[in-house]
């Protein structure tokens, strides 16, 4: 059964010059909440890959069987795509999106340039995931809570209102897990984006990146924007900074 895609959700596309832009959104959410970065770029003359991660843009229900790798997969195809008519690759995300980032760099080291908003880079407290684990033994799936953690009060994010248990866990157990200990292997340059009051992330996931990562790093600190500040009251900031930071490190 093919299930209807969340208005805004769809994956998106563009053909520009010899520099691409893989965009990546975050848990729960969808391409929405990266595509003014993605058509920022694009506008700029940057071929951009914006995918729809899977499980996300349609049902919590559809997500309630994708994980980590699955994220991971689709990264991949999309890096593959943007390959295939660029020569070099910047890699773009928020949250989750962040860390599969991180995931595509430390695997893929010719990567020209990370740009980060508010990433995920470390696990959870095993206690949390203990108990976690235990409430989907239980039989409890989904808990209240999600991604939209938005201080501009006109802007509708449309993430899934929910936690997923299962894929949270995936998360942690083959994404943030596995890598948090790996960042000294990244050595391309980071343009790394955190909000001071950051709901959903805790900013120590982005002090614990800029310590231990083995390239030159960029930091930049939003004073106005929530979690998803890429829709947020910040969002011009962040596109004129990430814009400014891929002409520096791949041109255009």
């Amino acid at each position: 059964m093919t299930l209807e895609i969340l208005p805004g959700a769809h994956a998106w596309s563009h053909d520009g010059g010899r520099v691409g832009v893989l965009c990546l959104h975050g848990f729960t959410g969808n391409p929405a909440s990266m595509r003014p970065v993605a058509e920022a770029f694009a506008d700029a003359g940057y071929s951009v890959e914006l995918p729809r991660l899977p499980g996300h843009g349609t049902t919590v229900e559809d997500m309630m069987t994708t994980g980590f790798p699955d994220w991971a997969a689709e990264a991949e195809t999309a890096l593959a795509r943007l390959r295939t008519r660029t020569e070099r690759v910047i890699v773009a995300g928020q949250s989750m999106g962040g860390l599969l980032a991180l995931w595509v760099g430390v695997h893929h080291p010719d990567i020209a340039g990370l740009v980060l908003v508010n990433p995920v880079t470390m696990p959870l407290d095993p206690e949390i995931v203990e108990m976690a684990r235990g409430m989907l033994e239980e039989g409890t799936d989904l808990i209240p809570g999600g991604g939209s953690d938005i201080a501009d009060p006109e802007v509708v994010d449309s993430a899934y209102p929910g936690t997923p248990l299962a894929p949270l866990i995936s998360m942690i157990e083959h994404g943030s897990g596995p890598l948090t200990d790996r960042f000294g292997e990244l050595t391309m340059p980071m343009l790394l984006i955190n909000s001071v009051q950051d709901h959903v992330v805790d900013p120590a996931n982005s002090d614990h990146l800029e310590t231990t990562a083995g390239g030159p790093v960029e930091r930049v600190r939003l004073e106005r924007s929530y979690h998803v500040a890429t829709i947020d009251y910040d969002r011009d900031l962040i596109i004129s900074r990430a814009l400014e930071f891929a002409a520096r490190v791949a041109g255009s």
